[in-house]
C-alpha cells in the first residue's frame, strides 16, 4: 500500500512559471543548457546545471557547481521567484501533446516504499550519475525534480483529478516546444484527504523515468535517518518528489539503436548471418515497425524488415519476450560484439521522437558517424509492470517516455 502525500512546495510565482520551466538535467549537455539558458536569468537551468553560471572550463561535477546551484536556489526564493506554500497540498500537472493529454497528481512518496518495493524499479542505476544528484540534493537541501510514476487506476484517481481541472482556473498554462503544460493546487482538504486514501488502497506504484533522481533522494534520506536517530519517519527527508500519471494515459516510444561498424563483416556476409536468426525482407520506404516482434534496420542505404525466427526467443519470459533483448541476444551480441551495450562505445541509442530520418543521418556514408541502424518498436506500460513485478530488469534503454517532465514547476524542501 503506497504512501503518497501531500507537500508545502516552493514554486514559481504565475509570472514567472514559463521562464522558470526547463527540461530536466539528464536530457541535455551543458553547452546546449547554456544556449537554452541565454538571456533568460529566471531559467530552472542555473539551479539543475549551475555550471552555465560558471566558466565554460569548468568540471561540472566540481565542488563550485554543486554551491552555485544552492547559491541560485536561494537567491531565487529571496528575489521572489519562487514561493513556498504556506500548508501542505497535492498539485495537478497535466501536458498536452500531439493530441494525447496526460494529468498526473504532484507529491512525495516515500524512500521506505523504495526501499521495501512498493515503489517498483526496472532499471539499474550508474554510481556516477547517482553520486552526481546525491551531491546536487546534498547542496540545495531539496529535490528539485521529479520522479515520473505510474499506478494502474484502480481508485478512480484520475476522474478526480479531471473533476478538479474542470472547475478550476490553471495556476500555470503555457507552450514550451509543442507541449502544453497546466498546473493546478488542490487547496481542498476533503479532496486531499480523498486522493491520500487513494493511494493507500493502490498496490504499487513504478518508477517510469528518474531512476537515478529517485535512488539519489534515497540515499539522501537514508543518510539523514542515519544523522538523527530519533527520526520519527515522518520528516521531510523520508520523502521525495514525484508526479503520479495513470498508466492508461502514458505511452512509451520507441528507443532505437545505430552501431559504428559491422565487425568486421562484409554487408553480405553479414545478412546471411542476420537471415540466421531473422527473416530479412528489403523495403522499398523507411521501415517504422508497426508491432511487436518486428524491426526495421537500416544499412548502406537500404532498409529491411526483419522478424525473428521461432525458437529465437522465450515468449513466456517477461524480459526474454522484449524486442530490445531478442535483438541484443540474437544479433547485437553474437554478430555485433556488443556485449555490454551500457559500456560499449560503439553503439548509441536514439529516442523515436528524433523520426527514422535521423538513424539515416547517423549512417549516411559521407557524413555519418554510424553503419548500420535499427528501428524498434517500443514495449507497453504492460510489459514494464510485468518486468517490475517480477523483480527483473528491463535491457538498457528499452524505454522513452514523452513528453518530459519539466523541471522547476515544483520543489520539495528537505527540511
Amino acid at each position: 500500500m503506497a504512501i503518497f502525500r501531500p507537500f508545502r512546495a516552493i514554486r514559481p510565482t504565475q509570472e514567472h512559471a514559463a521562464a522558470v520551466a526547463a527540461l530536466p538535467y539528464d536530457t541535455m549537455s551543458s553547452a546546449e543548457a547554456r544556449v537554452r539558458a541565454a538571456g533568460n536569468p529566471h531559467s530552472f537551468l542555473h539551479i539543475d546545471m549551475a555550471e552555465i553560471d560558471l566558466p565554460e572550463t569548468t568540471d561540472p561535477y566540481a565542488d563550485i557547481v554543486y554551491d552555485t546551484a544552492a547559491a541560485n536556489l536561494q537567491r531565487f526564493i529571496t528575489e521572489g521567484t519562487f514561493v513556498q506554500d504556506d500548508a501542505p497540498q497535492y498539485y495537478i500537472y497535466r501536458q498536452t501533446w500531439r493530441g494525447r493529454t496526460q494529468t498526473g497528481l504532484v507529491g512525495c512518496a516515500c524512500i521506505d516504499d523504495y526501499q521495501n518495493g512498493i515503489i517498483k524499479k526496472h532499471e539499474l542505476t550508474v554510481q556516477a550519475k547517482q553520486e552526481d544528484r546525491i551531491r546536487h540534493v546534498t547542496a540545495c537541501n531539496a529535490n528539485t525534480g521529479p520522479i515520473f510514476l505510474a499506478y494502474r487506476d484502480e481508485q478512480s484517481i484520475a476522474a478526480k483529478l479531471d473533476d478538479w481541472c474542470s472547475t478550476h482556473a490553471a495556476d500555470y498554462d503555457f507552450m514550451q516546444a509543442d507541449v502544453r503544460h497546466e498546473c493546478w493546487a488542490i487547496d481542498s482538504p476533503a479532496l486531499t484527504a480523498q486522493l491520500q486514501a487513494s493511494f493507500v488502497a493502490t498496490p504499487a506504484l513504478y518508477i517510469a523515468d528518474g531512476h537515478h533522481r529517485s535512488a539519489s533522494a534515497v540515499h539522501v534520506g537514508l543518510a539523514r535517518r542515519a544523522a538523527a536517530p530519533s527520526y520519527t519517519g515522518q520528516e521531510e527527508f523520508n520523502f521525495f518528489l514525484a508526479v503520479c500519471f495513470p498508466h492508461e494515459q502514458l505511452e512509451i516510444l520507441d528507443y532505437n539503436r545505430v552501431v559504428k561498424d559491422l565487425n568486421g563483416h562484409s554487408a553480405e556476409d553479414f545478412l546471411a548471418k542476420v537471415a540466421e536468426k531473422f527473416t530479412v525482407e528489403p523495403s522499398a520506404t523507411q521501415l517504422k515497425p508497426a508491432a511487436t516482434h518486428e524491426f526495421g534496420m537500416y544499412l548502406d542505404g537500404q532498409w529491411y524488415r526483419l522478424q525473428p525466427r521461432e525458437g529465437t526467443f522465450d515468449p513466456q519470459s517477461p524480459v526474454g519476450r522484449l524486442d530490445v533483448e531478442i535483438l541484443q541476444r540474437n544479433l547485437l551480441e553474437p554478430l555485433l560484439n556488443i556485449d555490454d551495450p551500457r559500456r560499449n562505445k560503439r553503439i548509441a541509442f536514439i529516442g523515436g521522437i528524433r523520426g527514422l530520418g535521423e538513424l539515416e543521418r547517423r549512417c549516411d556514408p559521407e557524413a555519418g558517424d554510424m553503419r548500420i541502424a535499427f528501428a524498434m518498436h517500443a514495449p507497453s506500460l504492460d510489459d514494464l509492470f510485468a518486468i517490475a513485478d517480477s523483480g527483473n530488469i528491463m535491457p538498457p534503454k528499452s524505454t522513452w517516455f514523452e513528453p518530459k517532465l519539466l523541471s522547476g514547476l515544483f520543489i520539495h524542501d528537505l527540511d
